[in-house]
């Protein structure tokens, strides 16, 4: 798997857009341009499986919306993808429309590339490579900024991640998932604002090659898969304090394939996959209040990496 197995110097030379202006820290712009995009399809249902027996949905019910005193742009926030080729794009979910942002710089070793990102409330991100270090882009301008961050601190190599709000803004936490397959610890931790990571705990049931989003109401969700059940992957709702998988909802026919990351906007979750040794990413929408699995359009490049700020719309 290209995520997961790590493979350098993969090189996509299709070029899309010019880069974005913005107002603040998080892009926003008046027009979007789908150019790659593909013929929007119908909907399925989502509810007929679930993974682990005795283990309910996924909590669908609709949140507060977040404190927003401090948000930049919240009322327009994206979601901000990295991509193998080291390439940053804002996302629009209204229009599912991509802009390029730009190629990031980061001093990393050579051969390494991005591994997974989040995006806090001001708009910044935070990118972790598959040497396990984690850097500071900017999702205006795509400049990047080396951490204090250790690598492989308690274990913890490389790792899905998110932030969730606290409560309901504006205080929040980047929590991480360990990767089962590049000799990381496993389960949940969080990373605190010294860049020092803090384990929570393992996840129950055992959920493997997870991605994590949060919301402004507080909830994280871990997308993963089962080699039992390829194709199908799914959304876990998780237990911040434990790592305890409380809700689950299986996504029929989306498989993970060699890249994958995902976000929550609007009530809605954007899944970024990639079919094996396709070398593009198609996104696909699921919307809880009504079970459908939506693909929307496709990217070509590899994503695997998606972060979207606590700001974003709760429904």
């Amino acid at each position: 798997m290209l995520k997961r197995a790590c493979l350098a110097g993969v090189v996509l030379s299709l070029a899309l857009g010019l880069a974005c202006g913005d107002r603040t820290g998080l892009v926003v712009d008046d027009t979007y341009g789908g150019d790659d995009a593909s013929p929007r399809d119908a909907g399925r249902d989502a509810f007929s499986d679930v993974h682990h027996d005795g283990l309910p949905m996924i909590d669908v019910a609709i949140r507060p919306d977040v404190d927003k005193r401090d948000c930049p742009d919240a009322d327009a926030t994206l979601i901000y993808l990295i991509t193998t080729d080291y390439v940053l794009y804002s996302f629009y979910p209204p229009t599912a429309d991509f802009k390029q942002i730009g190629k990031i710089a980061c001093p990393s070793t050579s051969g390494a590339t991005p591994f997974s990102m989040a995006v806090d409330r001001k708009g910044i991100a935070k990118i972790v490579f598959t040497d396990g270090t984690l850097y500071r882009v900017s999702t205006s301008t795509a400049a990047c900024q080396g951490t204090t961050f250790q690598p492989s601190q308690s274990g913890f190599f490389r790792f899905g991640m998110g932030y969730a709000s606290d409560t309901n803004g504006p205080n929040e936490t980047l929590y991480v998932a360990g990767d089962n397959n590049s000799s990381s610890a496993t389960g949940l931790a969080s990373i605190d604002a010294s860049y020092v990571l803090h384990p929570i705990g393992q996840f129950v049931p055992t959920i493997k090659q997870a991605e994590l989003t949060g919301t402004g109401s507080g909830d994280l969700y871990a997308f993963y898969s089962d080699k039992n059940t390829d194709p199908d992957s799914f959304i876990g709702q998780v237990d911040k304090q434990s790592g305890r998988i409380v809700g689950e909802t299986r996504m029929t026919d989306v498989s993970q394939g060699d890249g994958w990351a995902f976000a929550f906007w609007g009530g809605d979750f954007y899944l970024f996959t990639s079919p094996t040794r396709t070398m593009l990413s198609e996104v696909t929408r699921f919307r809880p209040s009504d079970g459908t699995i939506t693909p929307l359009t496709s990217l070509r490049q590899v994503i695997v990496g998606a972060g979207v700020s606590t700001c974003a719309p709760q429904n």
